[in-house]
């Protein structure tokens, strides 16, 4: 992996193995996509695991189908969203969430570099001016600033979401079980329309937190050098790998389960009243 000289500036280009673009948060000392480029890994993780071409296509409701995009970062994932379902006839919306928009301002001046980009860069200016753009007829992507864990979300429900903030070592508000019970009281409501969630960890600990927020879990699809991801869900029938009493026994082995909590990221095995609340989840007790 080859970078481009140190700036000043929090962000720097990064050339993968393969020979593809992406970008390394100097601040974070995160690479974006690292085993793969941005729009391979948006296709793997997001798009064809939701199976949303398909989903999009069987879509009868009045309403918009409607995508969240946490962690807009520099945009890989709407983007690629928005090229997979360009030609639909249907309503769409993609609610993009993010505290900052230097990278995706960043990304935006080295879009020949960044491939993803190219033929893109006006629907990614006018967001960033007006706050909203419409880069297909059928499709609205609307931008919301500002911290997404401390913040009320004002955008309807999703049926997908795509989960891409920091890792919980960089950012362990994002991953924390009170933002993830926020995000499952919007989908969990009884009119919520079924809901996947993709996001690129294998975290046992981000896995447990995610459960002991509502959602239903699984493992999710390879990406990258990434041999599992997971997959969440407002209903367990939407999961074709649910986890059952066999992780439960490597949870409770694991010495990082620990749900994560507020805005401190604290590795170690769960305490036994965590664990007692695990296996009581619906998920889990018929085991």
């Amino acid at each position: 992996m080859v970078t481009t000289p140190a700036l000043s500036e929090p962000f720097e280009l990064v050339i993968l193995k393969g020979g593809r673009a992406s970008i390394r948060s100097v601040v974070h000392g995160e690479t974006m996509h690292i085993g793969t480029d941005p729009q391979t890994e948006a296709l793997e993780l997001h798009i064809r695991q939701q199976r949303l071409p398909e989903r999009l296509a069987a879509w009868n409701a009045p309403e918009p189908f409607v995508i969240w995009d946490i962690g807009l970062g520099p945009a890989g994932n709407a983007i690629t969203a928005i090229e997979a379902l360009s030609h639909t006839t249907k309503s769409v919306e993609i609610h993009s969430f993010e505290i900052s928009t230097v990278v995706l301002e960043f990304a935006l001046q080295h879009s020949e570099a960044l491939e993803y980009l190219k033929g893109r860069e006006g629907a990614i200016r006018q967001l960033l001016d007006d706050g909203v753009a419409f880069p297909t007829p059928q499709i609205r992507w609307q931008l919301h600033r500002g911290d997404f864990s401390k913040s009320s979300h004002n955008a309807p429900a999703p049926s997908s979401i795509f989960f891409d903030p920091y890792s919980p070592a960089r950012n362990a508000e994002m991953w924390s079980l009170e933002n993830f019970r926020s995000l499952w009281n919007v989908v969990n409501l009884p009119d919520a329309p079924d809901c996947l969630m993709t996001n690129y960890t294998r975290s046992t600990s981000a896995r447990v937190t995610m459960a002991l927020a509502g959602w239903f879990i699984g493992k999710g699809v390879p990406t990258g050098g990434k041999d599992e991801t997971t997959i969440a869900a407002n209903r367990i029938a939407l999961l074709s790998s649910p986890f059952d009493h066999t992780w439960l026994e490597r949870v409770h082995t694991s010495t990082n389960a620990s749900p994560l909590r507020g805005r401190n990221y604290e590795r170690g095995p769960i305490s036994v009243e965590d664990f007692a609340r695990l296996k009581a989840l619906p998920q889990f007790r018929s085991h």
